[in-house]
C-alpha cells in the first residue's frame, strides 16, 4: 500500500503563488506516475499535472506555463508550484499515484489518493 498526504493549499489572491506538496510513504518503489488532480463542485475530477518516475511531465492546457510539477525521489515527495494563479484555479487538489503506465490522464488510472487540499484564488 501507498499513503499520500498533501499540504500547502490555502487562500491566495489572483496573480499569487502557492506550492503544494505530496508526501508518499509505504511501497513507494512501486509507483510509476504521480499526478495532481483538481475538483470543483459539480464537476468531475480533472488532471492538472502528472510526472512519471522517469521525469516525463504532462499538463492540462489551462495551466501550461504557470504550473510546474516536480519530484524529489529522495524525499518521496511530489510538488506542484502554482504561479500566476487565477480564480478558475480554485478547487480541491488531490495527489494521486499509480503503478500503471496507461490511462494517466484520468482518475480511473490511479489507485492511490490523498485526502485533498483546498486552494481558493480570490479575484
Amino acid at each position: 500500500q501507498v499513503q499520500l498526504v498533501e499540504s500547502g493549499g490555502g487562500l491566495v489572491q489572483a496573480g499569487g503563488s502557492l506550492r503544494l506538496s505530496c508526501a508518499a510513504s509505504g511501497r513507494t518503489f512501486s509507483i510509476y506516475s504521480m499526478a495532481w488532480f483538481r475538483q470543483t463542485p459539480g464537476k468531475e475530477r480533472e488532471l492538472v499535472a502528472g510526472i512519471t518516475i522517469g521525469g516525463s511531465t504532462d499538463y492540462t492546457d489551462s495551466v501550461k506555463g504557470r504550473f510546474t510539477i516536480s519530484r524529489d525521489n529522495a524525499k518521496n515527495t511530489v510538488y506542484l508550484q502554482m504561479n500566476s494563479l487565477k480564480p478558475e484555479d480554485t478547487g480541491v487538489y488531490y495527489c494521486a499515484g499509480t503503478q500503471s503506465r496507461i490511462r494517466l490522464r484520468i482518475p480511473a488510472g490511479y489507485n492511490y489518493w490523498g485526502q485533498g487540499t483546498p486552494v481558493t484564488v480570490s479575484s
